[in-house]
């Protein structure tokens, strides 16, 4: 379908949308992204709690595979984040959320020291007020909330060199796991403290509801579409491409990899860059399989400047596809000279996104928009 749509860029759109309309689709692609991710997560609590009440490896594995297939929706939201919405401006839960990547040792025991960790600190009280409290509390990598702290209590440490971490399922049966119960306690205060969070993010950006940030952002006009495009800006070239794929391949440290205890970081790759292609052609697969289409900022800067438009889609698209390419393990991909097959794929992706960024900007500056502040490496 996305294919179809570049080269129908071609035909000069007829009735090019307006900034309003641009505005008011994406306000509803994301609605549905957002929407998507939080009932996934609530699948996956499902799941968890299964898990805790009968541990075994069947019922860790399928909580497992439920954080793989949650992680697939909010992946594509990240395309919404670095312009101060509702998702990480300053009162915002981005940092509960997603944060990364993770000193293992603040939450659990790790390799070396079986007393490390909150769960192991019997004076900590495992609330949910408390673990937003120490969140990120005396550096970036405290992190004690969020996708990657699941991650952490359902895969352990990753010390595998061709697979992910393998916690055993018996850390959390009561007599056999130290401190099983409150391991079982914390991730169920974790996961339920993940929803919520996402829930207030799906809140703001529900439709017709006076006075959240998405009736404000509706009304911004081209603003608003400047600071879509900041954000599909920042995250192909200063988050994606840098902090997530050119930090990693430059160090060859799997604690740079964002996923790095389920071995998901390409996944992770593939899900931002479609969600960007998702915003700029007005698109999006929901979890019911039926197609979104918006009015799109593809179709708005191909009024003005159709060849720009049709390379910007072609090149995101080849983005989308380059990222694909990128094999798991990631920590093993990292691996090697310039040469080695793993690093030419991750720096093929690289070069595709930076290149995107820069198409980007021109796209922008084809309608009018010349203020673009994008996140660097």
């Amino acid at each position: 379908m996305v294919a179809g749509f570049a080269l129908a860029l071609c035909n000069v759109a007829l009735a090019a949308p307006s900034a309003d309309e641009v505005v008011r689709g994406y306000g509803q692609l994301v609605y549905a992204n957002y929407t998507d991710s939080v009932n996934a997560a609530k699948k996956m609590q499902a799941a968890i709690d299964a898990f805790l009440k009968a541990p075994s490896q069947a019922e860790m594995n399928t909580a497992k595979k439920a954080w793989l297939d949650a992680r697939e929706f909010y992946g594509q939201t990240e395309a919404f984040r670095f312009y101060g919405g509702p998702i990480d401006d300053e009162n915002g839960p981005e940092g509960q959320i997603n944060a990364w990547p993770m000193d293992e040792s603040y939450v659990d025991y790790v390799k070396g020291d079986s007393n490390s960790g909150f769960i192991n600190n019997g004076k900590f009280n495992i609330t949910r007020e408390a673990l937003v409290a120490q969140n990120e509390r005396g550096g970036e990598e405290n992190i004690a909330t969020g996708w990657h702290a699941i991650e952490f209590l359902l895969w352990g440490q990753d010390l595998n060199d061709d697979g992910p971490g393998d916690r055993p399922y018996t850390d959390y049966v009561k007599g056999k796991g130290r401190n099983a119960e409150r391991r079982a306690h914390y991730l169920r205060e974790v996961t339920a403290l993940l929803i919520h969070d996402l829930q207030t993010v799906q809140s703001a950006w529900a439709p017709a509801t006076p006075d959240n940030f998405r009736a404000e952002f509706e009304k911004g006009g081209k603003e608003s579409v400047r600071q879509i495009l900041v954000g599909l800006g920042s995250l192909s070239r200063g988050e994606l491409a840098g902090e997530r794929l050119e930090v990693a391949l430059f160090s060859q440290d799997q604690e740079d990899e964002h996923s790095c205890f389920s071995d998901n970081t390409h996944r992770d790759a593939v899900n931002n860059a479609q969600g960007i292609l998702n915003v700029w052609t007005g698109t999006y697969k929901q979890a019911s399989g039926a197609l979104l289409k918006v009015p799109s900022l593809a179709e708005m800067v191909a009024a003005k400047a159709p060849n720009v438009a049709k390379e910007t889609t072609q090149q995101i698209q080849k983005s989308v596809s380059a990222a694909n390419q990128i094999q798991a393990p990631f920590d093993r991909e990292i691996i090697g000279g310039t040469d080695a097959p793993g690093p030419q794929r991750i720096k093929a992706t690289v070069a595709s996104l930076v290149k995107q960024s820069t198409l980007i900007v021109e796209s922008a500056n084809a309608i009018g928009i010349t203020r673009l502040t994008l996140t660097l490496p």
